[in-house]
């Protein structure tokens, strides 16, 4: 009987390779995201720029500077709690792999 049951350096190591192949997985989600989250970034500040480039007065530049600023301070919090969350739970999914929970 060499099954993980009553195995226990089986289990382990089946428990290592399901931790493995989980963190891969979601090390692949967590830079997806990040990527989504520059795309996003990138895309808000070209329209930002555009609408400056078209904007009548300085007064406008300035008010379209500052909306942009504000909504991407508010961007950005959203995206650091996006990307904390993934790694948050890419830490509990690593340990309870590890620990035959997951």
């Amino acid at each position: 009987m060499a099954d993980s049951d009553s195995n226990p350096a089986a289990a382990a190591t089946e428990r290592m390779r399901a931790a493995g192949s989980a963190m891969t997985e979601q090390g692949s989600q967590l830079g997806l995201t990040i990527l989504s989250q520059a795309e996003a970034n990138t895309q808000e500040a070209f329209r930002a720029m555009r609408e400056a480039a078209q904007a009548s007065d300085i007064n406008e530049v300035m008010r379209i500077q500052s909306d942009y600023l504000r909504d991407q301070g508010a961007r950005s919090m959203s995206q650091a709690r996006e990307v904390s969350e993934l790694i948050a739970q890419f830490g509990r999914n690593a340990i309870g792999q590890m620990t035959g929970r997951g």
